[in-house]
């Protein structure tokens, strides 16, 4: 058997005894202390950094010089990482009072001395096999919570993997503002609350002029990094947390602007045209000027049972349709 068994008493006969009995019955792991400090040291007690030896078992023995066994097993008691460890009395006395004072003390069982063989071998392997029972449970119950903390690391990392995924799948990757999708989604809710309220909304639609030649004279690359610049531009025209820019699909924008009538539209695209001249992007081939410039379309209307969100829509992208007719470089907006 490999249980560690530390025998506690002052007098080494008792010692050897104890050990005949128990090496006989197949213990051969036996520790021995004649006092309270050799226990404490046997225990690590001074030393709460270190582990104490692998002690299964103690066997106490109630009556000994300095401080009693009953002193000796509640200060070990008191110790948590000590707690467990079950500690059975081995002494001559039998009166109530004094047993009472060693289970109040955290002692778990008594032998009476004379040591009997058998009542030791019983009582020794009766404890130990509780005391086995009791560590494989909480090693379950160690294993759980370390299952039960690792999931719910996972869990926080999978929310955190989730909340990245929902960003990402709302963002144009190119650009860094709303994609499409997202563009779509919030529009429709914003059209049903500006309905609610009987409040106007803006939409503009928003055309890099003649980004093929772009394309065609710079290359791919360049042009990626023009539609970052543009939509950085046309974003800083937006100062409102309610006003949305997104990516509609290739070098063309979309912007809504909740609670805006026609005037206060015109403004913002004005002010985009203004950021497009300001950010200066070279274009040589563009028909109409030497650097980067956008056509915009813009229509206002209160929402209303007989007016479709996909109206708005469709009349932004007649003005800008109009613009491009007209030479590009411009705003025009479709009166409702």
């Amino acid at each position: 058997m490999c249980s560690t068994i530390l025998v506690v008493d002052d007098s080494v006969h008792v010692h050897k005894q104890i050990e005949v009995f128990l090496k006989t019955a197949g213990y051969s792991k036996l520790l021995f202390a004649e006092s309270a400090s050799q226990v404490f040291k046997h225990l690590n007690v001074e030393s709460p950094e270190k582990e104490p030896n692998n002690v299964d078992l103690i066997l106490m023995d109630i009556n000994m010089p300095g401080l009693s066994g009953v002193e000796v097993c509640r200060q070990i008691k008191a110790i948590e990482r000590l707690r467990d460890i079950p500690i059975v009395m081995v002494t001559a006395e039998d009166t109530d009072a004094g047993l009472q004072l060693a289970f109040d003390a955290g002692a778990v069982d008594y032998i009476k001395k004379p040591v009997s063989e058998v009542e030791l071998v019983v009582r020794v392997g009766s404890v130990l096999k509780l005391k086995h029972e009791m560590d494989e449970r909480k090693s379950r119950e160690m294993e759980l919570l370390n299952i039960t903390s690792l999931l719910e690391e996972s869990n926080q990392k999978l929310q955190q993997v989730n909340v990245i995924l929902n960003r990402l799948s709302r963002i144009d990757g190119l650009t860094g503002i709303a994609n499409r999708r997202h563009f779509d989604d919030l529009f429709c809710q914003e059209w049903k609350r500006a309905g609610r309220l009987s409040k106007p909304i803006s939409l503009l639609l928003v055309d890099i002029d003649f980004f093929k030649n772009f394309n065609d004279t710079y290359g791919h690359q360049l042009g990626d990094e023009c539609l970052k610049q543009v939509a950085g531009a046309l974003s800083r025209a937006l100062k409102r947390p309610c006003d949305i820019i997104a990516r509609y699909g290739g070098e063309e924008f979309v912007s809504f602007l909740p609670e805006t009538d026609e005037k206060g539209a015109i403004m913002v695209a004005e002010t985009m045209q203004v950021n497009m001249a300001n950010v200066n992007i070279p274009h040589r081939n563009s028909p109409v000027s030497d650097k980067v410039t956008v056509s915009i379309g813009v229509s206002t209307a209160v929402p209303s049972a007989n007016l479709l969100a996909g109206t708005l829509i469709a009349d932004s992208d007649k003005a800008l349709y109009q613009a491009k007719q007209e030479g590009r470089n411009r705003i025009k907006i479709t009166n409702r």
